[in-house]
């Protein structure tokens, strides 16, 4: 789940991560009110999540209330790369003498979190990476260990940054690195990464991503999910329990494990179409699952055609076919089918399928059978 900027410094502020005083407004008048108890100068910041919000006219200063006011209805509503502002960040001005960038991301490679540190800060990363590899150092961290005072100091000398913040920029790392594992992140990132006039080090924005499946141990932080920018076919999915990605094509796919599904995808691709969904039904999986599951590939306006592909170890053929049948009769189906069964009780799964005569349903013996009839159905 990623976290706006005010939220993330909320998790920074209860983590000992030093940040400017600021105020979430979602009206003009708030976002005033909050700049005069604030005290001038502020920054007007829109909430989105994505960075170059600086570059869209998504952050201003302001020097009294009519100013504030200008660029708070100018942001409020603004489109910063296909995100629409909603809220705002009303923060008091910092003092800056430098700008750096720190972040601390888990590494899937390397099965391991990973601290980086540029002092080439306020600007988009992937630009400083390509222009100057040098200039963004990385150390692996050892998560039996946890972040020891020598990797932030050696993160901030390699970087080159003035020898008086050496030791300040390393011990917050070391407070963005407790964030991460205290959170159950997957990214904490800062930039920039302030130092202050009076050499103080302030995080001065904060984009952070929580691990979704950690938000039960973080009820505070679960609050934050808004549902209504949430895609409406993973919500839904994640309701009923079923392990549901959202893909742009046109046909619908269900499988039973996740390997199965990952095939699935890659010989739909290969005969030519295009998967609108990653959908695993689990293993196991009953009659009420498989309506479930229907329910919500259909509810994506964009499919044009669904591909049921089962191979039956602990889960059924039969119990896959009674569930389809029961899906029929519950949804109204515009879109044709192709049901591939094999394994357990595959051939009384076909009999079902046969007996109910589901118009629009087809059934293939193989996968590649099933997934070139799904591409022609879908068109």
């Amino acid at each position: 789940m990623d976290l706006l900027e005010y939220q993330g410094k909320q998790l920074f502020a209860r983590n000992g991560v030093p940040v400017p005083e600021g105020c979430q407004a979602a009206t003009v008048e708030a976002a005033a009110d909050a700049a005069d108890e604030l005290g001038y100068p502020v920054v007007v910041k829109a909430q989105v999540q994505v960075g170059g919000r600086g570059k869209a006219g998504g952050i201003k200063l302001a020097n009294d209330r009519g100013e504030v006011e200008e660029h708070a209805g100018a942001i409020l509503g603004m489109d910063i790369k296909g995100f629409t502002v909603h809220e705002l960040y009303i923060e008091k001005a910092s003092d800056i003498a430098e700008e750096y960038y720190a972040a601390i991301v888990f590494d899937r490679g390397a099965k391991k979190p990973m601290a980086m540190f540029s002092k080439m800060g306020g600007m988009d990363v992937e630009a400083v990476a390509e222009e100057d590899p040098e200039a963004m150092r990385t150390v692996h961290i050892d998560p039996l260990i946890g972040f020891q005072a020598h990797h932030g100091r050696r993160l901030a000398y390699e970087a080159g940054i003035a020898t008086d913040v050496v030791r300040p920029v390393g011990a917050m790392l070391a407070k963005l690195y407790d964030t991460f594992v205290a959170e159950d992140c997957m990214l904490v990132e800062v930039n920039p990464l302030l130092i202050t006039g009076a050499r103080e080090v302030v995080a001065l924005d904060a984009k952070v991503t929580v691990d979704g499946s950690a938000l039960y141990r973080h009820p505070d932080t679960a609050e934050f999910r808004n549902l209504g920018d949430e895609d409406p076919q993973e919500q839904m999915a994640k309701e009923r329990g079923l392990t549901y990605v959202k893909l742009d094509g046109n046909v619908g796919i269900l499988g039973n494990g996740a390997g199965l599904v990952m095939s699935t995808l890659d010989v739909v691709a290969q005969a030519g179409g295009r998967p609108a969904n990653f959908l695993d039904a689990g293993g196991g999986s009953k009659a009420d699952a498989i309506v479930s599951a229907v329910e919500v590939i259909l509810s994506d306006p964009k499919v044009s055609a669904v591909l049921f592909n089962i191979f039956g170890g602990i889960t059924r053929c039969d119990e896959v076919a009674n569930g389809l049948v029961e899906a029929f009769g519950k949804v109204d189906v515009e879109v044709p089918f192709v049901v591939r069964l094999d394994g357990t009780n595959d051939e009384e799964g076909r009999r079902i399928l046969a007996d109910a005569a589901l118009e629009g349903v087809t059934v293939e013996k193989t996968m590649l059978g099933a997934a070139a009839k799904v591409v022609e159905l879908a068109g």
